[in-house]
């Protein structure tokens, strides 16, 4: 779909997100350079080692890493919420080759920030992003919806937990909303279910998001994910 296609250049007072280069034209915080190198990254199958129980395929756009890695470090720690815009038009590409590109129905369903992180950054990143992402393909033709049956529960950082923590902390991170669950249901009954992040690591956030929907009768088809880190993937 070209997720920079018929965005209007702005001139900001930040510099570049993926770069750093002020005084230039920006497209909704990205310089020219920067956007190219983001729309030349093509959306590719990936999957940690090991591959937790329950993970769906997964699809990332590329690697933690350069211009992909800055641009989400500025959109998601440092504020800059201009950068949903074509970082929603990625995530759209990416979801529209985990499915196939076929044009059929989906529903995304982001991983939710807990309360406190969605404080910290002035609201949930993911919903914001998933919100984009399914403007995107529905321009495109697609009939997409999202849906936040979830909540996140309480839990410590994740860089600060190995391998077994991650994991553990992950299994009891989430609830499905109770009163969600028929609507979900109906929604999911038509369409194909893509669990939606940023950043996969070890996929055991994504396989736990996907056995509580499952917890529920909707079954995750894929998912997908804006950037996939470099030491456990290829």
């Amino acid at each position: 779909m070209g997720g920079w296609a018929g965005l209007v250049d702005l001139v900001l007072p930040a510099g570049c997100a993926g770069c750093g280069a002020e005084r230039i034209p920006l497209r909704y915080g990205v310089c020219a350079p920067c956007a190219e190198a983001l729309e030349s990254l093509p959306p590719a199958r990936t999957a940690p080692t090991p591959v937790p129980p329950g993970l769906p395929p997964c699809t990332a756009l590329g690697v933690y890493d350069g211009v992909l890695r800055d641009v989400l470090l500025e959109y998601k720690e440092r504020g800059r919420h201009g950068l949903a815009v074509p970082l929603g038009a990625l995530l759209a590409d990416v979801v529209a080759a985990a499915v196939g590109g076929t044009g059929e129905g989906v529903l995304l369903v982001p991983v939710p920030d807990t309360a406190k992180a969605a404080r910290d950054r002035h609201g949930d990143h993911m919903v914001r992003l998933a919100r984009r992402a399914a403007a995107r393909l529905r321009r495109a033709g697609w009939p997409a919806a999202v849906a936040r049956p979830l909540r996140a529960l309480p839990r410590p950082d994740s860089v600060e937990l190995g391998a077994a923590e991650r994991a553990a902390a992950a299994e009891s991170a989430f609830r499905i909303r109770a009163g969600r669950v028929p609507a979900l249901r109906r929604a999911a009954a038509r369409r194909a279910v893509v669990v939606v992040d940023d950043i996969v690591t070890t996929g055991v956030t994504l396989a736990a998001v996907s056995r509580e929907l499952q917890s529920v009768d909707v079954h995750v088809d894929a998912v997908s994910v804006l950037a996939a880190t470099q030491l456990r993937y290829g």
